[in-house]
């Protein structure tokens, strides 16, 4: 029997009822612009330049409004003055321009200004710490992405900003990943804005803080910041000491040498622990001197820390001196044809020096290696006397020069009993 038409519907109270998902999505698409037009509220009335006024207000926002779903929206706000579209243009091209963004700091631009609406961003972010992360890992590489839409003084203004949130520790260097996307790489864009942002943070910290905010943020290599066409290391270190940054230039260049030491060092232990001949490891050298050139005394160097690295030191402690003239002797061929002179005589005689005070078991053989360096004609008498004389490290000089006294005074002697034969 059917009910009358008049009944009443069955109740639902307390069931939630399930939005369809295309009428929440249209919701969530407009929430943001909401937010942005309750933020406004709050900022329109503060007089442009006060800054004390602008953090008050943003922390006072923070206690009434959803700063944490809404991080993306403020942060853009701040930064680039409106919301953001796919694309990278303004969600709303008519919309007023934030009452307090980067984008309205005076030009030419000057950092000591962008540095107060930095500290206000320090401020803000000290008292709602969770929006450290959502600023680093997507407002900031969802901007600079886009960051080839503004004009050159917009451009200049968030790379100056940006280096200044690395610098004081805001951001890490994580978010600079955003800038190796094709589309920036071209017209050495992301390249130029890196050195924006080099140059505002080293105006707050030095070269080494630089470098280590950068190994924290996962970038190994400052090529990646260059079209492909000028990914290598001269083009890197002109284009810094062109940007009037030598340190970046030179820290880069230092870094290249000790990865190309430390590669050098690594293949020379790995050919002597397979047992590769002498002539074969020689060549080897040669090649790569051809194609990734070390100074002569580096190269010296970093072939007896590949050569030594490849011994087996485990052995009776009364027989470990013997064992390393053993090494030394078989060695001596291969370091031979790169003592070229003084200077990479003098340079192998400290290396040596240094290896023997860092390893104590070896420290007394020092004059014996030397006599076996000196047999084999890789070290001359002079090199060993100018070492003597002025050319030693410090590390353990004292011990070291007291223990080669009678080696340097026979060569000195030998020296003179030959200058008075050809007289």
């Amino acid at each position: 029997m059917s009910q009358p038409s008049n009944a009443p519907k069955p109740s639902l109270q307390g069931v939630r009822i399930k939005a369809r998902k295309r009428t929440v999505k249209a919701q969530a698409k407009h929430e943001p612009t909401v937010f942005i037009d309750q933020l406004y509220k709050y900022l329109e009335t503060v007089p442009a330049g006060d800054f004390d006024a602008f953090t008050n207000k943003l922390i006072q926002a923070g206690s009434t409004l959803e700063f944490l779903k809404y991080a993306d929206a403020l942060f853009e706000v701040i930064l680039v003055g409106g919301l953001i579209q796919p694309g990278g243009g303004y969600l709303d091209e008519e919309a007023p321009m934030c009452p307090f963004t980067i984008f309205n700091a005076s030009e030419p631009v000057q950092i000591d200004e962008l540095r107060k609406y930095v500290d206000v961003l320090n401020k803000l972010i000290r008292r709602y710490k969770y929006l450290q992360k959502p600023l680093e890992e997507s407002a900031l590489p969802t901007i600079l992405q886009y960051i080839h839409k503004w004009s050159p003084e917009q451009k200049d203004k968030l790379a100056i900003t940006i280096g200044l949130l690395m610098a004081q520790g805001l951001v890490t260097a994580a978010c600079l990943q955003a800038l190796t996307k094709d589309h920036l790489l071209k017209n050495d864009l992301s390249i130029e804005v890196i050195t924006t942002i080099f140059r505002s943070y080293l105006t707050d910290q030095g070269m080494d803080h630089l470098s280590a905010a950068l190994k924290r943020g996962g970038i190994r290599d400052l090529l990646v910041f260059f079209p492909a066409t000028k990914r290598d290391g001269k083009a890197l270190e002109g284009h810094f000491k062109a940007a009037n940054l030598p340190q970046v230039a030179d820290w880069y260049a230092k870094k290249q040498s000790v990865a190309l030491k430390d590669g050098l060092i690594k293949e020379l232990q790995e050919l002597c622990e397979k047992e590769e001949p002498a002539e074969h490891i020689i060549s080897y050298i040669k090649t790569r001197q051809e194609s990734n050139p070390l100074g002569d005394s580096e190269l010296v160097q970093c072939i007896w820390q590949g050569l030594m690295a490849s011994v087996d030191w485990s052995t009776r402690p009364d027989q470990i001196e013997g064992l390393a003239l053993r090494e030394v002797g078989k060695y001596a061929p291969i370091l031979e044809p790169f003592c070229t002179g003084p200077k990479s005589e003098v340079a192998l005689i400290n290396v040596v020096q240094v290896y023997c005070y860092e390893d104590t078991r070896i420290i007394k053989a020092f004059p014996q290696i030397l006599k076996v360096l000196y047999n084999k004609d890789c070290i001359s008498d002079q090199a060993i006397i100018y070492w003597y004389q002025k050319g030693s490290k410090p590390q353990g000089r004292q011990h070291f020069l007291k223990s080669t006294e009678a080696l340097v005074k026979f060569l000195q002697e030998q020296e003179e009993s030959e200058d008075e034969d050809e007289e």
